[in-house]
């Protein structure tokens, strides 16, 4: 009840009309009429914002999930000369805060002439995937028994071929936690995508909110309906995969 506190103030203050909703002393009342106009101009004000953030979300989710799926088959089942030190370097990423590589980032993006495109933030938000989803993948690919590898091998198939018709047809579980992940992630990640996309029509929906939030004499029924909007398909994605996550959990794809 406590956690969903929160979200019934969210809920009930976007269904408000502005002048109800601007009292303080009735903040926990449910509304005296229904104003539904607030979903409406939010849609009206969000949506192409929204539109960039589904591009974004799906786009980087896909390619981080199959890249890290790659570089985890190859950290597992292809051993080769320095794979001892690659694959801590790569875990290394994790742990480097978003504020430190902001500038660099901002500076590539705008040389290369990605500023201030969905471009630049689906590239940031691949790389800077990369580490988890192939520690991931990696400590999934670990207990898939070598001798299925070895066999493909004696049948012809090559890397991709292993990988194709024996490693990929294993993998959903694996792919299950990293797509939930990785779509949490990028679809709340805030830092980036004001730094690379703020004034632009790239802008994902997180930073339009927030500027649909800014100022002094604010309505809140519309921020709040804003917010609704901008929750609800990564509550989506954990009501109808969340099961599957926790499978996959269990399943191995953690574990080291």
């Amino acid at each position: 009840m406590i956690y969903l506190m929160p979200m019934y103030t969210v809920i009930t203050t976007s269904l408000k009309t502005p002048d109800e909703a601007g009292q303080l002393n009735s903040v926990w009342n449910l509304p005296t009429k229904i104003n539904w106009n607030s979903y409406q101009q939010a849609w009206d004000l969000l949506g192409p914002k929204l539109r960039n953030s589904v591009i974004l979300t799906i786009t980087a989710t896909i390619l981080s999930a199959i890249m890290g799926s790659i570089n985890g088959y190859v950290l597992a089942k292809w051993r080769f000369p320095g794979a001892n030190i690659v694959f801590p370097l790569m875990l290394f990423g994790m742990f480097i805060p978003y504020q430190s590589v902001l500038i660099p980032v901002f500076q590539f993006m705008s040389d290369v002439n990605l500023g201030g495109t969905v471009a630049a933030l689906i590239i940031t938000h691949v790389v800077y995937g990369l580490p988890i989803t192939t520690l991931i993948f990696r400590n999934y690919y670990v207990e898939v028994p070598t001798d299925m590898i070895e066999a493909g091998k004696i049948d012809g198939a090559g890397f991709f071929g292993v990988y194709r018709w024996i490693v990929f047809p294993l993998s959903l579980p694996g792919f299950v936690v990293v797509i939930i992940w990785q779509f949490t992630q990028i679809w709340n990640e805030f830092l980036f995508a004001v730094t690379l996309t703020s004034g632009t029509k790239a802008e994902p929906i997180t930073v339009a909110l927030a500027q649909l939030a800014g100022g002094e004499a604010v309505k809140w029924n519309l921020p709040m309906a804003g917010a609704v909007m901008a929750a609800l398909p990564t509550l989506l994605v954990f009501i109808f995969l969340g099961r599957y996550f926790i499978r996959g959990l269990l399943a191995g794809s953690v574990k080291g």
